[in-house]
């Protein structure tokens, strides 16, 4: 664990305790594929492993990490993604797709009177019992659960989409803005996958 979470340790882990379902989500800056969030409640159980001390925000898990650990959450919880394509993004922007995303990720926990984290600035309401947390993945292991299969989802997903277009890297860049990746757009053009209110310019 990184010094934060030890010195955070107690706090960090308490939302296992309080049943708090935790979501985040993944994609908001790439250039092609959906946003996708993930809404997770841990089991209890989760605590007994010494693997659950691993768990930290996504972005400082390697890639392999992250693989074992989303397996590893995924038998201790209940979990659920929701998607906003690029067709969606386009149509209604960024901010309104991620919304649409998370609140997909929680339809099915509407009936549960578990207090919830969100990762990041309100941007819009839940219920009365949601909190929006900034850096909510560094101080929450329901949050931090939930960018991890949330990432490793979308991550997987866009791997698929470059068996499909080979020319853009997808599998490495993950649809981000890499040099190769830009490169490829202006020699090849845009796929049906790609955000076109991202890439005005190429068109």
């Amino acid at each position: 664990m990184t010094r934060y979470l030890l010195k955070n340790e107690k706090k960090f882990f308490e939302d296992v305790t309080n049943n708090i379902i935790g979501v985040d989500e993944v994609g908001r800056g790439a250039l092609c594929g959906p946003v996708v969030s993930c809404s997770v409640l841990l089991k209890k159980e989760i605590l007994q492993f010494d693997l659950v001390n691993q768990i930290n925000d996504s972005k400082k898990i390697s890639e392999k990490k992250r693989k074992t650990l989303s397996n590893f959450i995924k038998k201790n919880s209940t979990f659920y993604f929701g998607i906003a394509s690029n067709l969606e993004i386009d149509e209604i922007n960024i901010l309104q797709a991620t919304i649409l995303s998370m609140k997909r990720s929680l339809k099915n926990f509407c009936n549960h009177k578990n207090k919830t984290k969100i990762d990041g600035q309100k941007t819009f309401h839940h219920n009365n019992n949601t909190f929006f947390i900034k850096k909510g993945d560094q101080k929450s292991i329901s949050i931090a659960s939930a960018s991890i299969l949330a990432k490793t989802f979308r991550d997987k997903l866009i791997c698929n989409y470059g068996n499909e277009y080979p020319e853009y890297d997808l599998c490495s860049n993950k649809g981000y803005g890499t040099k190769k990746h830009f490169k490829a757009i202006k020699h090849f053009g845009i796929t049906p996958i790609h955000r076109k209110s991202f890439l005005r310019n190429f068109l």
